[in-house]
């Protein structure tokens, strides 16, 4: 098949112009602009048609489907029900006819947790996920998405897998699995698998290292060394390749003075070379123009990109320039070509050449329709719901959870009755039928009569409501929504302003780590009614809290848990499912501890200073449930190439609960610096209340090889089995 394809593109290639060859490489439009709705039809605009004539066709068009207060698209104004499909094929056919041979355009649409559309199936953003431990659940996530994503003809999901969490300042951090490069591997590889396994192309972003940042300030400088470059940010990568990922977005930060669009070092001989990619390069959204910087030519900056291995542009006006470039010899017919062949071949492999259209089942046919709708209640596809369930993380509890069923219950807080400040950043407007709230989901879970809630932050407010309630629950928390007041830079970050509500999410860097406005006001007045107090954080990044940890009862840390996150928050409260989430990222006491990760070098005493209290807040893999676990019978063994760990976990609770068993590597001896330790393994095994299940964890005796700079194995490592940041086992 795909020795097919490449034959069939090579034959098209050679019949094509130059200014053709060009207009593959362009995905130059925003694909919201091109149309408008009036009386349920769609009508395209001029800029579109003027597109598509210019290049004799149109390679990929972006964001057909986005809708978001950037995009302006909203239920009145953009493409939901069967208006997806009508546009789709519409805009396929003015395509194809107006393209002198016939080639249809690949779809890109925004899947960052998610299909970023109307009635898009979402889930909870990546640091949840990273939360749950699960890969298994989450590439079933990933294939319920790709199956929405190929019913409506997308062929690219632009999906954040690559970046890791080093500065929680990053307003980025909601689209970090986590701080760890091997749990951000695994579940990288799960959602590529699962959505490719539905025949959607993943264009796994961004690559690389742009979790580093100088500050936390995005797409700032990653000022690490190429042994940081591959034991911490490529893992994503590799595990992306392994899976067949399709495509690969670059990145906006620059490594070592060379920005990633321009880093061939990067995109080729890393990328290319030792991962073994071989499918398309698409640039970020005008980031080739950001090249200008060096160049100082435009021109110049779009051979640039080529010449390194950008194969896709993303709105830039550098892309539209190639053909110019081409006359003035700073790029040859034989790179052009090398990216073309790769869009092109792409597009054969997706049956786009042969049936470029959609039917009213979302199968690809080579017959024009109008007709169909694509539906995915999230009632009928409960991934997500599990997601969210699973990600929340218990890391307090004084003997107040579960909640009774008798107490009368007091919900305070900004985060408890707003789905904007739930589903985390690019998220699209939400039906009401599509989602539950914490105050929605505790008022079925506790019943309306037993929960009074107030969802603000006004001090009297909140005491007055409190003052007749057996039990406070605390919603704070940040907010990503850019749907109250936010602003958009060209490539749609948001920008800061006055008065906003949105304190995450792209553009939204921090230089503190505390909860906005008067959050921590709020909590001390609630506080001082000395009556039992659950803070349930709900967040897109870790926040310094210690005081709110201290202080409160109990204490939940949610990074947003997606549409359903407040029934699963609430069936958390009452005991109805035991907590199983464990922090993907460790929480810093204050930011001048920064950074906080849990597996820096053993170079220094790290978090260590005079002024405060020594360590994290919290540290990466914590979390709890209801239930004493109790682990007997452990033992190690090699056998040929694996390690194999095993032993019996025992329930003593009185509620079913889940260990989750995490592996780790920590070397002893060396010609580099070691780590304090480094994850190599986990596993989650539930366990019901009064039972035992036996466990074996399988581990790759590689990963307990450290190689030295000449590629030397370095054995002498021990062995840590743990859970809820305690040790288990050691060996």
């Amino acid at each position: 098949m795909e020795r097919d394809s490449r034959k069939r593109a090579e034959a098209l290639l050679a019949q094509m112009t130059a200014t053709e060859k060009v207009g593959q490489l362009n995905q130059h439009l925003y694909g919201f602009r091109i149309y408008h709705v009036e009386d349920g039809k769609i009508i395209f605009t001029q800029e579109l048609k003027d597109e598509v004539k210019k290049w004799g066709g149109i390679g990929t068009i972006y964001g057909l489907y986005r809708a978001d207060p950037w995009s302006e698209k909203n239920y009145e104004t953009g493409l939901a029900g069967g208006l997806s499909m009508q546009a789709y094929n519409q805009l396929q056919k003015y395509v194809i006819e107006h393209s002198r041979l016939g080639i249809p355009f690949l779809l890109s649409s925004e899947c960052p947790h998610g299909h970023q559309a109307l009635d898009g199936y979402l889930l909870p953003v990546n640091l949840a996920v990273g939360a749950s431990f699960d890969p298994a659940l989450y590439e079933r996530a990933g294939q319920v998405c790709g199956r929405q994503l190929k019913q409506m003809g997308v062929d690219f999901a632009l999906v954040s897998t690559l970046d890791i969490l080093r500065d929680p300042r990053w307003g980025r951090s909601e689209e970090c699995y986590g701080e760890d490069p091997y749990l951000s591997a695994e579940l990288a590889r799960a959602i590529v698998t699962g959505i490719q396994k539905e025949g959607v192309a993943v264009v796994a972003k961004h690559f690389c290292a742009q979790g580093e940042t100088t500050g936390g300030v995005n797409a700032s400088a990653a000022r690490i060394g190429e042994r940081e470059l591959w034991e911490i940010h490529l893992q994503a990568a590799k595990a992306c390749c392994e899976a067949g990922v399709k495509g690969i977005m670059a990145a906006y930060n620059e490594i070592d003075g060379k920005f990633c669009h321009a880093n061939r070092h990067l995109l080729q001989d890393i990328l290319r070379e030792q991962l073994g990619f071989d499918g398309v390069v698409m640039a970020d959204g005008i980031a080739i123009d950001q090249l200008d910087i060096m160049t100082g030519d435009n021109i110049r900056s779009a051979a640039l990109a080529l010449k390194a291995g950008v194969d896709i542009s993303l709105w830039d006006e550098g892309y539209t320039k190639l053909e110019e470039a081409l006359k003035q010899g700073f790029i040859t017919e034989k790179e052009l070509d090398q990216a073309v062949l790769r869009v092109l071949t792409l597009k054969f492999e997706q049956g786009l050449m042969d049936k470029p259209y959609i039917d009213e089942n979302g199968n690809r046919t080579a017959s024009y329709s109008e007709n169909g709708a694509v539906s995915f209640p999230i009632e009928a596809y409960q991934e997500s719901e599990k997601l969210a369930r699973e990600s929340v993380v218990l890391l307090k509890n004084e003997n107040v959870l579960p909640i009774g069923r008798a107490e009368k219950i007091a919900l305070i807080g900004p985060n408890a009755d707003d789905i904007y400040r739930q589903i985390g950043d690019y998220s699209p407007p939400m039906d009401r039928a599509g989602y539950e709230t914490l105050k929605s989901g505790m008022e079925k879970e506790f019943g309306a009569d037993r929960v009074r809630c107030y969802n603000g932050h006004e001090v009297g407010t909140a005491v007055s409501l409190a003052e007749n309630a057996d039990i406070i629950v605390l919603a704070l928390g940040g907010s990503s929504s850019r749907f109250k007041g936010a602003l958009f830079d060209e490539n749609g970050a948001a920008k800061v302003q006055g008065v906003l509500e949105m304190d995450c999410g792209e553009g939204m860097d921090t230089a503190r780590l505390q909860l906005p406005g008067n959050q921590n006001e709020l909590f001390t007045a609630v506080c001082a009614l000395k009556k039992p107090v659950i803070s349930v954080v709900i967040a897109g990044r870790p926040y310094a809290i210690p005081e709110i940890a201290q202080d409160s009862d109990a204490l939940l840390y949610a990074f947003y848990p997606g549409p359903m996150g407040g029934k699963a928050i609430a069936e958390l409260l009452s005991g109805k499912y035991a907590p199983s989430g464990r922090l993907p990222v460790s929480l810093p006491r204050n930011c001048g501890q920064l950074p906080v990760y849990y597996n820096h070098t053993v170079s220094y005493p790290a978090m260590h200073y005079c002024d405060m209290e020594q360590g994290v807040l919290y540290t990466f893999g914590e979390g709890m449930g209801y239930s004493h676990m109790e682990y007997v019978d452990i033992c190690l063994k090699k056998q040929q190439d694996v390690w194999i760990i095993s032993g019996i976990v025992k329930n003593k609770g009185n509620i079913d609960d889940t260990a989750v068993l995490q592996c780790y590597r920590k070397v002893l001896s060396g010609e580099l610096v070691p780590r304090e330790r480094e994850l190599v393994a986990f596993s989650r095994i539930k366990v019901e209340k009064g039972s035992h299940k036996a466990f074996e964890i399988v581990m790759d005796a590689d990963k307990f090889r450290y190689f030295n700079e000449s590629g030397a194995k370095i054995y002498k490592s021990k062995i840590l089995l743990m859970d809820s940041g305690k040790i288990i086992f050691e060996e």
